[in-house]
């Protein structure tokens, strides 16, 4: 879930309203799409990394104008004891978090900083582990619709300890559908380290939430990690984490909590996820 909440008013727009209504926002994610192809193609393998967020993103942005700050932060109280690469974070006893900053520019266009992107390492080691960009273009006032739609793109500057290569990418599609009270969200992520199209790594997470109000739910969330298209990870090499969540959407400040379980040897065997939103 995108956690950047804002408050709206009912819009009677049709549930299969195109994403790119505006002809610029068309351009604007074929051009994204056509140099996010051209980078994964021509820059000089996806390994399992720490992370700094675990969400699922459902398409809801800010307003024209309004600005948000999330606080993530994820601790890893049982998780693996080797680090996924050399030099690289041990994920046992680590908070790794970030803030993230975003902007509603149009209706169907919102852009994002996370800057600090940070980690503490078993409660001793201070490290600042890179930055990232995002630009998330979404069906205008997804929260109103039956079937919802977007795409994510970002780009991160990464610390050696955070990931091997510096520069690595993500696309995320957001594909998204209401059933009353319940929200069913699938994000079939796309991760690269810009070394080819036959190593580009699919991540996908989806949500299943359900609405008690407007301001609480309670979801499952599940994240994978099967690496590379071209030739997947072994059952006991992939990543395969459940969460459950708690969502408190507020009109000014938001939380949400989660407690996972990885299933898999690739995977922490608890992590505990906050997310602390802000409004502006």
């Amino acid at each position: 879930m995108d956690i950047v909440f804002w408050k709206c008013r009912r819009f009677p727009v049709r549930p299969f309203q195109p994403l790119l209504s505006i002809r610029a926002t068309r351009y604007a994610v074929l051009g994204g799409l056509c140099i996010f192809a051209w980078v994964c193609s021509t820059l000089p393998s996806i390994v399992h990394a720490q992370t700094d967020e675990i969400q699922v993103y459902d398409a809801e942005i800010n307003a024209p104008g309004k600005f948000s700050v999330v606080l993530h932060n994820n601790y890893t109280p049982i998780g693996r004891k080797q680090p996924d690469f050399t030099n690289g974070i041990v994920p046992n006893h680590t908070l790794n978090g970030v803030v993230e900053w975003a902007y509603g520019v149009v209706n169907w266009l919102e852009l994002g900083l996370y800057l600090p992107l940070y980690s503490v390492e078993d409660g001793r080691r201070w490290m600042l582990d890179g930055g990232k960009l995002r630009v998330l273009l979404v069906v205008p006032h997804a929260r109103d619709l039956q079937f919802f739609y977007g795409v994510n793109f970002e780009l991160s500057y990464n610390s050696p300890h955070w990931d091997p290569t510096r520069i690595t990418g993500e696309i995320r599609p957001i594909i998204g559908t209401r059933i009353g009270r319940v929200d069913i969200v699938f994000n079939p992520i796309i991760d690269t380290s810009f070394n080819g199209f036959d190593q580009l790594s699919f991540a996908p997470a989806i949500r299943l939430a359900y609405n008690f109000s407007p301001t609480w739910a309670v979801a499952l969330e599940h994240y994978s990690d099967f690496g590379p298209f071209s030739h997947f990870y072994a059952g006991s090499g992939q990543q395969q984490t459940l969460f459950a969540v708690v969502d408190y959407n507020g009109e000014k400040n938001g939380v949400e909590f989660g407690v996972g379980h990885g299933f898999t040897p690739a995977s922490d065997d608890l992590v505990i996820k906050l997310m602390l939103i802000h409004n502006f």
